[in-house]
């Protein structure tokens, strides 16, 4: 009889396809026709399942033998099943191409089910003997995207390999599955090892263990691997600027050491990584401190600094950009934008699309404004979490939100406060500002602090 092919050129369907089924010959079974060979006996199939394709796809069934599709390819031969000693069954899908398959076996009633991508593919014709472990075999869609192939099977079995590999007789890739009863894998494996132990002690037969769970990771190397947000530190002055003195006070060497308090707790909570500005007597121009979290896209600057007055003031203050002065900012930075933004290549080749360069611009400087909107509430958002927990840790100002103009918040990038921590010029808040107890209990306010701000829906406001 000649072949059958399941679909006509042009349609999505199944067709009967090239295959190899390797079987046992139980004691006292033969085959209705066989060849020695060196490697067992050979079994002719005879009928094709065309027609059942040709049901399940919805197709008529063509008559005859036809031409394959224009850019198939048809397999020169179909090979005949060859018979081993081994009782495993070989069952071979020829594929139009790779793709992505699943493979189970099931009982009751007993099958091999493979699910696979949608494609033109060829199925092994049936004979009238033994097909080894297999009874009969279907296929078929069973959604838009994928196609089932269901293989009947005699008893409970084990798909010992499932692998697509190139045919390199016909050029075709190929499907194969290798098929073993179960009692002949459990004969197997029990020749190899009786019994293996499980964490619980139970004895369960090799090669049917469930996979062990994998070892649990520690809550430290699971941090390290998540995303951390970029916390910029900023300890003011430095080097050959001092800033206040009073007290026995020096401004720049206690905002030091209490930047760097406040690394480290932030570090050890693992859930930030934190660049300082700097971490020695050094000094450090106020744009090139910006500019470091700017270029490092920090998600939070915290600039640290202790006050002076002529008066008896004392606590801390929590400054933020001026609001006239974020509103100048988001117009430059617009301007900076549509003028900027774009290279002359970049320009170019949007000529060249016949698209509107006048748009796009303004497109990417409403973005930009929007940028610097986003930052500014950020800061307020944080300012608040600064204030409600730094409050219980140490004294405040009356009011201690304040609003100013300093150059090195004037960053349109990035959610930026100051915080003064004391006055140098009062003694009781100089004495707090020489005391590591009052270090460490205000530095874990601060970053108490960090915490609300990051876990407040207001850090993620899109941009």
């Amino acid at each position: 009889m000649g072949s059958r092919r399941g679909t006509r050129p042009g349609t999505a369907g199944f067709c009967v396809a090239l295959g190899l089924c390797v079987v046992a010959i139980a004691a006292g079974a033969a085959p209705a026709q066989a060849q020695s060979t060196q490697s067992g006996q050979q079994t002719t199939i005879g009928s094709t399942i065309g027609d059942l394709i040709a049901q399940m796809t919805g197709l008529a069934k063509p008559r005859g033998s036809a031409a394959a599709p224009s850019g198939s390819r048809e397999p020169a031969t179909r090979q005949q099943p060859r018979v081993k000693k081994d009782k495993r069954t070989r069952f071979v899908i020829a594929l139009q191409r790779s793709g992505d398959f699943n493979v189970f076996a099931l009982t009751n009633p007993n099958r091999v089910i493979v699910d696979i991508e949608t494609m033109r593919m060829k199925l092994p014709r049936k004979v009238r003997g033994r097909m080894g472990v297999i009874t009969d075999f279907r296929g078929g869609r069973s959604n838009a995207k994928r196609s089932r192939i269901v293989i009947d099977v005699r008893e409970p079995v084990v798909v010992e390999r499932a692998v697509i590999k190139r045919n390199p007789t016909t050029r075709r890739n190929e499907l194969i599955l290798d098929i073993l009863p179960m009692k002949a894998k459990l004969a197997q494996d029990k020749r190899r090892k009786k019994f293996m132990t499980n964490s619980m002690g139970l004895g369960v037969k090799a090669g049917f263990q469930p996979p062990l769970p994998r070892a649990a990771v520690a809550p430290k190397k699971l941090a390290s691997k998540s995303f951390k947000p970029l916390v910029v530190i900023d300890p003011g002055h430095g080097g050959r600027d001092s800033g206040a003195k009073k007290n026995g006070t020096v401004e720049k060497n206690v905002v030091l050491k209490f930047s760097l308090a406040l690394r480290d707790i932030l570090v050890k909570s693992g859930r930030y990584r934190v660049i300082m500005t700097r971490e020695t007597d050094r000094f450090i121009p106020l744009i090139e401190r910006r500019l470091i979290a700017e270029r490092n896209r920090a998600a939070l600057f915290i600039a640290v600094h202790a006050d002076y007055a002529r008066s008896g003031a004392r606590g801390a203050t929590i400054y933020s950009l001026r609001s006239r002065v974020a509103a100048r900012l988001r117009n430059r930075t617009r301007g900076q934008v549509g003028s900027s933004v774009l290279t002359r290549k970049e320009e170019a080749k949007i000529r060249k699309a016949s698209a509107d360069l006048s748009a796009i611009r303004g497109i990417l400087a409403d973005l930009a404004s929007r940028e610097v909107e986003a930052n500014h509430n950020r800061t307020k958002a944080f300012t608040r979490s600064v204030i409600k927990t730094m409050s219980a840790s140490t004294n405040m100002r009356a009011n201690p939100d304040k609003q100013a103009a300093f150059k090195v918040l004037k960053t349109a990038k990035v959610p930026s406060v100051l915080i003064e921590l004391a006055y140098v010029s009062n003694k009781r808040d100089a004495a707090n500002l020489k005391s590591s107890k009052w270090r460490k209990r205000v530095a874990k306010s601060i970053a108490a602090a960090v915490d609300n701000y990051f876990t407040a829906s207001i850090s993620r406001i899109p941009l």
